[in-house]
């Protein structure tokens, strides 16, 4: 069985990224359409061996398109998701347009595959949040085995997260610092050179950020509604990979060393946590890896069934593109979607 599947996006970091993963991971393919807005059309991007000349989505027919990979944003997805899964392509979503839509699946597959089999209301599946993805990726096997009750999470996330403008940003500022010129805020509501920003997307009417509102919604959505959490969201300056500082509080008892163990044997996570001076991950090392990375696993003495961790993982990765086409695999895996009859 091969999928015919579509990158939209494909000129922007994900969508780069998702070419990157399909072809590491051998996901089947009869073949790859690489698409983008009319000022990318031409533009060249590598999928694995090979070079792919970008298309424009615009007059894109996804007739005989199995699968849609899609990274252009959200008012793009908000458009073009409902009409190219009108024409029986099953589109995974990156952006955040469709995640909270009862009718739509928000799918991290370590925690929640079966969701995946909702897809055919819409044809639609989302993709969560970054910072959201890596962090239920710890969270769901605690949650199995000691029952959450609320969570508190400072996120330190990388500036790739804002795209390649935000990426641009910290280059350009840093450069202008050493070289003593202006530095000139663009992207960012402040520098980000030397710096950090406590906000990350809009303001909300409660103080909170959309981008703190989206790890409480998505959380709750994708792992368990009674979940109570709240959380601080910060922009550092680090190219790529997130960052998570992690209070959890359980219902039942559970050390730190049940916690370790548990983590150790859990999907899609790997456990680095020596108490010694760099016995622990950092977003450069996690930087290009597909794990989700969990360090500094301790009791919280300050609650009763505490535990505190450190969890960092590859924004663009696990937080965006692998979790994407990990998502195209359940679909195949699972027998959720064939294959299109195409003409010889």
């Amino acid at each position: 069985m091969a999928y015919k599947v579509a990158v939209v996006g494909a000129t922007g970091n994900v969508g780069r990224e998702m070419l990157d993963i399909l072809a590491e991971r051998r996901f089947p393919v009869s073949e790859v359409v690489a698409l983008a807005s009319p000022s990318s059309i031409g533009t060249e991007v590598s999928f694995g061996d090979r070079t792919l000349k970008c298309k424009v989505l615009d007059s894109y027919d996804f007739s005989d398109v199995d699968i849609c990979l899609m990274s252009a944003g959200g008012s793009v997805a908000k458009e073009w998701a409902p009409r190219i899964g009108a024409q029986g392509c099953v589109v995974i979503d990156n952006s955040s347009a469709w995640r909270m839509d009862p009718d739509v699946p928000l799918v991290v597959p370590e925690v929640n595959a079966a969701a995946a089999a909702g897809f055919s209301k819409k044809n639609i599946i989302a993709n969560p949040n970054c910072s959201t993805a890596q962090l239920v990726v710890a969270l769901k096997p605690l949650h199995d085995a000691a029952t959450i009750k609320r969570v508190v999470v400072s996120t330190y996330q990388s500036v790739s997260g804002a795209g390649k403008e935000g990426m641009d940003e910290l280059f350009a500022q840093t450069r202008s610092v050493f070289v003593a010129n202006p530095v000139e805020a663009k992207k960012f509501p402040k520098r980000i050179a030397f710096n950090l920003i406590p906000q990350i997307d809009v303001f909300m009417e409660d103080g909170f950020t959309k981008e703190e509102w989206k790890m409480v919604a998505e959380t709750k959505k994708i792992l368990d509604p009674k979940i109570k959490l709240v959380a601080t969201c910060v922009r550092v300056p680090v190219f790529i990979g997130h960052s998570e500082a992690v209070n959890i509080e359980f219902e039942k008892p559970i050390s730190a060393d049940e916690a370790r163990n548990i983590l150790r044997s859990a999907p899609g996570v790997l456990v680095i946590d020596k108490h010694e001076d760099g016995g622990y991950i950092t977003p450069h090392e996690a930087a290009g890896e597909d794990a989700t990375y969990v360090s500094r696993i301790r009791t919280d003495p300050t609650v009763d069934n505490g535990l505190v961790l450190w969890c960092v993982s590859d924004n663009l990765r696990k937080g965006a593109a692998l979790n994407a086409i990990q998502i195209a695999e359940v679909l195949m895996n699972r027998k959720l979607l064939a294959p299109k009859k195409r003409a010889a």
